[in-house]
């Protein structure tokens, strides 16, 4: 009676499919980054980095850590920090949604040439490791005086 319905259905859910994944990459539901700078979707901690003429800033933002069990190292200009966050409850816990990541992380990041790993601090605050590298006084812009 309807010999074509079911290649129409079939094409009714092909174009829904693809309508689907396109909306997916339109608001970031890939498992992809987004950009060429983007980092994959679950990654962690999540980092900002910024600098001025005087140090570099790096934010990770990594609430629930022991800040003693952080492991912070640079080497040739990357800056490494590794860690772990541990599960909050205990194993016999079952979960119907869970989305703050627990276990091992590392995060490594390429400082610019100009900076002095001997004058690196860190401080962690309200969830947020805030490290800071000073950069060599003999990067930074000079003054000089004409007489």
């Amino acid at each position: 009676m309807f010999p074509n319905l079911g290649s129409f259905e079939n094409s009714l859910f092909d174009e829904f499919r693809r309508m689907q994944m396109d909306m997916d990459q339109l608001l970031g539901a890939s498992p992809w980054p987004s950009g060429i700078r983007a980092v994959a979707r679950g990654t962690y901690p999540s980092i900002n980095v910024g600098s001025t003429p005087d140090q570099v800033d790096v934010y990770l933002f990594a609430a629930g850590l022991d800040p003693k069990s952080l492991d912070i190292s640079i080497q040739q200009n990357l800056l490494t920090v590794a860690g772990e966050r541990k599960r909050g409850n205990g194993d016999d816990v079952s979960y119907y949604r869970r989305e703050r990541f627990d276990g091992a992380f590392r995060r490594v990041v390429t400082l610019p040439d100009d900076v002095d790993p001997d004058k690196t601090s860190a401080q962690y605050r309200d969830g947020v490791l805030h490290i800071s590298v000073q950069r060599r006084e003999s990067a930074k812009p000079r003054q000089i005086e004409v007489k």
